[in-house]
């Protein structure tokens, strides 16, 4: 064979394989690119566009109906790692709410959810959150009448709505004197709310209120016998109304220096750091 014409077929061979790799580039790209579009076509990817962009009514609906919230506002939808399950956040006349709602709006879970690997509540966080971003203007909240905790003078002052005869008040209030030993900066304001389920609360929080007297309210939950002293007040009604205003509806109620509020017997290192803005 001339050598011209080996030259020429040698070079043929060298386009046609050079033909070929491009070809296989522009079929993998293809059927890459159509594989992508396809998963996006997929029953879990449209689940969470259906979180992204539910049907609204339909959701203040079952909040109106399902949960017997007719004044509940709808705040925020979001994704769970749950697949086909939807996070909704409302609020109920100033009370912060969390359910679970499936993406075809058939079942409903309320009540927390746990990550099992540390049993960590992301309901709660969620709560938190959405309560830190609505802060309260702790100076429309009236001190003077308060039961005060600590110096009068201190520069960090904590407000706190209690119960007389709520156990988990108790140990915040033991919480709160181990904190103002330490810490002449703060100092605690204690408001009544009393709870209907404490028959004694009532006058209980009127008695201490109208003696002014911090020791009737460490006595009473000593569970001394404390005197029932009546006065012409309407300070626990309108602590009542107040709270209720704020979201609380139970006790212990914190709110920090900052306006978040914060529910519960905290830890004493805990809630210092929370005083702080350290947490």
């Amino acid at each position: 064979m001339p050598k011209q014409e080996k030259k020429e077929r040698r070079f043929f061979i060298k386009k046609s394989e050079i033909f070929n790799i491009i070809f296989s580039c522009i079929f993998l790209f293809v059927s890459i690119y159509s594989e992508n579009c396809l998963a996006a076509e997929k029953p879990e990817n449209k689940v969470n566009r259906e979180c992204i962009f539910p049907n609204i009514q339909e959701i203040k609906d079952i909040i109106a109906t399902k949960l017997n919230a007719p004044e509940g506002k709808l705040l925020d939808i979001n994704e769970t790692p749950v697949k086909g399950l939807c996070e909704i956040v409302f609020d109920n006349r100033g009370r912060t709410g969390v359910f679970y709602l499936s993406s075809d709006k058939n079942y409903l879970i309320s009540g927390p959810m746990w990550k099992t690997t540390d049993m960590y509540n992301m309901t709660m966080e969620r709560i938190t959150a959405v309560k830190d971003k609505k802060r309260i203007d702790v100076y429309k909240i009236p001190i003077e009448k308060s039961i005060i905790l600590g110096e009068s003078n201190a520069k960090k002052k904590v407000i706190i709505f209690a119960d007389p005869d709520c156990p988990y008040c108790f140990q915040l209030h033991q919480t709160m004197k181990q904190i103002v030993v330490k810490r002449k900066d703060i100092a605690f304001y204690i408001n009544f709310s009393p709870l209907n389920i404490h028959k004694d609360a009532y006058w209980k929080s009127k008695s201490i209120l109208c003696n002014k007297s911090l020791q009737m309210l460490e006595d009473n939950f000593a569970r001394k016998v404390i005197s029932r002293t009546d006065c012409k007040t309407d300070e626990i009604d309108n602590s009542i109304k107040l709270a209720v205003s704020l979201g609380i509806s139970g006790t212990p109620a914190i709110i920090l220096p900052d306006g978040r509020l914060r529910d519960g017997a905290i830890p004493e290192i805990e809630l210092t750091e929370l005083i702080d803005g350290k947490r």
